[in-house]
């Protein structure tokens, strides 16, 4: 299932465990990458298009006043 690794630090993946038992995931695993992908379609969006997620980035920016 997964080709690629990531590795986090002991405290961290112990985290994800407690995280991935209190709310019934079958795995820590499962429970990172469904919190990974909540959070790459977040900022990329639905569609992953990152022209869209570089307009977004710009107008949060300017929204925050670091760019005018």
């Amino acid at each position: 299932m997964f080709g690629h690794r990531i590795k986090v630090d002991s405290e961290l993946f112990e985290k994800i465990k407690k995280c991935a038992e209190a709310a019934g995931y079958s795995s820590p695993e499962e429970f990172a990458v469904h919190v990974l992908e909540k959070e790459t379609s977040r900022i990329l969006g639905a569609g992953g298009d990152s022209a869209d997620s570089k307009e977004q980035v710009r107008k949060r920016l300017e929204g925050l006043g670091y760019i005018e």
